[in-house]
């Protein structure tokens, strides 16, 4: 077996000591796969995010969201003496 040699690169010394190989799991090969089979599932993400996220907050229904929170002791399983 040859000694990893070093590289030049930009000025600066790099050693590589062990080849680079590109990891795909099976998770993303998965998703890659059903996207390019149907296209129309980023056209369907993009609208259940807008209507999630991309909305106006009205300052009375955030303000009566943060009157209606229950406060919470700081350790929810002890019980209280």
């Amino acid at each position: 077996m040859l000694p990893a040699l070093p590289i030049l690169w930009n000025g600066a010394i790099l050693i590589m000591t062990f080849p680079w190989k590109y990891y795909e799991s099976d998770a993303a090969k998965l998703l890659s796969e059903l996207i390019r089979e149907k296209p129309q599932i980023a056209e369907e993400k993009t609208k259940g995010l807008t209507l999630w996220w991309d909305r106006k907050l009205d300052a009375d229904q955030l303000r009566r969201a943060q009157d209606s929170e229950v406060k919470q002791q700081p350790y929810v399983y002890q019980t209280k003496a």
